[in-house]
């Protein structure tokens, strides 16, 4: 058997793979991609589909002006019992089979670079893919699922702030209660663990695990909330259509929670929405919005708008405005937002309902703050500043620390193959 074992994360935004030698009880390499897939368009349909995953289906894509199927956030598709299979090119994949092809990516650069076929890993899963049990479990399987296709034989699962939790571990100097807070771009997760540093090495931790717990809201939602409050007006919401003489109605709600969304902004792609949005422009007078929402559409638009966002939230984690800005295609879009607008006006829902379930797990769980030495905040969501400002009002800004946001998980769940290896006997 090798000596060698993989931690896995992957997750909404990045996906990463540690490599851990359990003889020297080290994780010795890291590796790490978008968890990003793109299809090219194929004109000819005997021809073998390619795909390109992480920064080369960013590449390509662009290169190929945006024709093609480019998939992201695959991760939330993962819960959703609605969601059986997608057709691309002349094949159709299941969730499990997308995942799969993240997966085989970045083992294949590890195998590489170890010169041989591992397969044997510790994945990281949320505390809760959806609330919904049924769907929570569904989640799980098709993970496995994927796990398989990709090639591992034995794996475990671990839930990722426990994977956060065991990484912090091998940077403390004496034992601590610490809440591990993940923020990924689908969920928000939150596990309590007694750490001590001389406990990096033991088996056993299942008296130091104290409480778990999780929200489906990340990242993604906070673009999506950019997207509702500044985007969604430049394409129609509040545009109101006349159905007959006189009377003036809204434009479908659909429209817009759908481009607030990028796993639902395929839905708008099919010829009855594009027949519907059309007849809405007739009825709205040729209204220059829903003209907008007609390319964002019909151009495939929607992951450069999207990286805009993205760029605007990034921003406004150092500064205190950002201009939200996209001219393409004759779309034209500028909206300043203030930082104190980002958490008061855009933002403050999904923030306020974090902090609801903070509070909520505390109390659950007997928890009282003092009892917290740490709050350790990991994952990219976790630098958006209102988010951290809350934590710290809650804990005081001396019990935050943060760590490395895109290995943290990875490697904790490495160090974590402790807990489900047992030793061999003689």
């Amino acid at each position: 058997m090798s000596k060698y074992i993989y931690g896995i994360d992957f997750g909404t935004t990045n996906s990463a793979l540690a490599i851990f030698d359990q003889e020297s009880n080290k994780v010795i390499k890291l590796f790490s991609t978008p968890s990003l897939l793109f299809f090219p368009e194929i004109q000819n349909r005997s021809v073998f589909e390619t795909f390109f995953v992480g920064e080369q289906a960013i590449q390509e894509y662009v290169q190929s002006r945006m024709k093609g199927r480019f998939l992201k956030s695959i991760k939330k598709v993962l819960p959703n019992k609605s969601f059986i299979d997608t057709k691309i090119g002349n094949k159709r994949y299941k969730a499990e089979d997308l995942v799969a092809l993240i997966l085989l990516h970045l083992k294949k650069q590890a195998d590489e670079f170890l010169g041989e076929t591992i397969d044997r890993a510790i994945f990281g899963r949320p505390v809760v893919f959806d609330v919904v049990e049924e769907k929570d479990k569904l989640a799980q399987e098709r993970l496995s699922k994927a796990a398989r296709l990709a090639g591992f034989e034995t794996f475990y699962f671990q839930m990722e702030p426990v994977g956060a939790a065991f990484a912090y571990e091998r940077q403390i100097a004496k034992e601590e209660i610490v809440l591990v807070a993940d923020f990924g771009g689908g969920t928000s997760d939150f596990s309590l663990m007694k750490l001590n540093p001389e406990a990096v090495n033991n088996t056993d931790r299942k008296g130091d695990m104290i409480a778990q717990g999780g929200i489906y809201i990340g990242g993604d939602s906070f673009e999506s909330d950019i997207m509702w409050s500044k985007g969604t007006p430049h394409f129609g919401r509040g545009v109101k259509e006349q159905f007959s003489m006189g009377k003036w109605l809204d434009l479908p709600l659909t429209y817009f929670t759908s481009i607030c969304s990028w796993e639902k902004m395929n839905f708008l792609d099919s010829l009855r929405m594009k027949t519907n949005i059309a007849k809405s422009y007739f009825l709205s007078g040729n209204d220059v919005r829903v003209k907008n929402l007609q390319t964002l559409i019909a151009d495939n638009l929607g992951y450069v708008l999207f990286k805009e966002i993205e760029r605007v939230k990034i921003e406004l984690t150092e500064k205190d405005s950002s201009l939200f800005e996209f001219n393409r295609n004759e779309i034209e879009l500028s909206e300043k937002i203030d930082l104190a607008d980002f958490e008061t006006e855009i933002i403050h829902k999904n923030l306020g309902s974090i902090e609801a379930y903070l509070e909520t797990f505390l109390q659950e769980n007997n928890i009282d703050k003092n009892q917290v030495d740490v709050v350790f905040m990991t994952g990219g969501t976790s630098q958006v500043r209102p988010l951290k400002n809350m934590f710290i009002r809650h804990f005081g800004q001396e019990k935050i620390k943060s760590g490395d946001n895109f290995y943290s998980v990875a490697t904790g769940l490495a160090y974590s193959s402790l807990v489900f290896m047992k030793p061999e006997t003689a």
